[in-house]
């Protein structure tokens, strides 16, 4: 796998081009991007030093490895430009709600496909990505995929069957977090807080808390409660949390981003 072929140029495929450039995955000469925008074009050349600028079908052709890095919607139109140049290439594809089977109705049952849901913090190697393994895949090419995504944060295997509901929570999430740093950090400026420092408050904050999570293994409740002290300042805060939904809300919210997965898969 020598080369790899990004058909997209947008802020996932560079996040992935940035993170296999630093782990060594690849050089930036083997590394080839088609993109129809000009400004993604200069900005990736002059960024990565990659080849960019080409058609779809001549990525295809000069690469081992192609990442599908585009909307939903442009999938059908992009894989009936290149389903006679794929061949046995190693195919990957980060497009949200769009199953392997559907793929599979372009380029053949026999396509080795792997379905990736990464989110935008690959963007600073803090990603979560979950994959899905086509048939026929072997174990040295999921290997090689897991790695890639690995360069941009950390990865997990599951069932196709699960993908939507991994892009409605980890893929749809980076948003339901921002939505709350910035509700966060209104509440400080509320208090009197100057914006750019509730603002950092409230990102720290959430960091940490993340890493907390990640790091020490334990069930978030469980360090919800090390916080909340009989009587205090935190269980106040929760108490009105909870009269707010806000818990039914994030649940609702990932049910919403699950389901809207299904029908851009349908």
């Amino acid at each position: 796998m020598n080369t790899i072929g990004f058909i997209g140029g947008g802020r996932m495929a560079e996040a992935l081009i940035s993170g296999v450039l630093t782990s060594r995955l690849y050089a930036p000469e083997n590394i080839r991007v088609a993109d129809p925008d000009p400004t993604r074009q200069d900005h990736l050349k002059q960024q990565y030093a990659v080849q960019v600028g080409l058609m779809n079908d001549d990525v295809v052709r000069a690469s081992d490895v192609v990442m599908l890095a585009v909307k939903p919607q442009l999938m059908t139109e992009v894989l009936g430009g290149v389903e006679k140049v794929v061949g046995n290439r190693l195919v990957v594809s980060v497009a949200a709600g769009v199953p392997i089977c559907r793929i599979q109705e372009f380029l053949g049952h026999q396509a080795l496909i792997i379905r990736a849901m990464p989110n935008t913090p690959a963007m600073v190697r803090a990603g979560m990505t979950a994959l899905a393994v086509g048939p026929g895949v072997g174990p040295e090419a999921v290997a090689f995929v897991q790695q890639m995504f690995e360069s941009v944060g950390k990865v997990v295997l599951l069932e196709e069957r699960l993908m939507d509901a991994v892009t409605g929570l980890s893929g749809s999430g980076p948003a339901y977090i921002f939505l709350a740093i910035e509700a966060m950090a209104d509440g400080g400026v509320k208090m009197g807080l100057p914006r750019e420092t509730a603002s950092v408050l409230a990102a720290q904050t959430v960091l940490g808390a993340a890493r907390m999570v990640v790091e020490s293994g334990q069930h978030p409740a469980r360090l919800k409660d090390q916080v909340a002290s009989p009587g205090g300042t935190t269980i106040a805060g929760l108490h009105r949390l909870e009269q707010g939904g806000l818990r039914a809300t994030l649940m609702d919210a990932v049910e919403a981003a699950t389901k809207r997965s299904q029908e851009l898969g349908s």
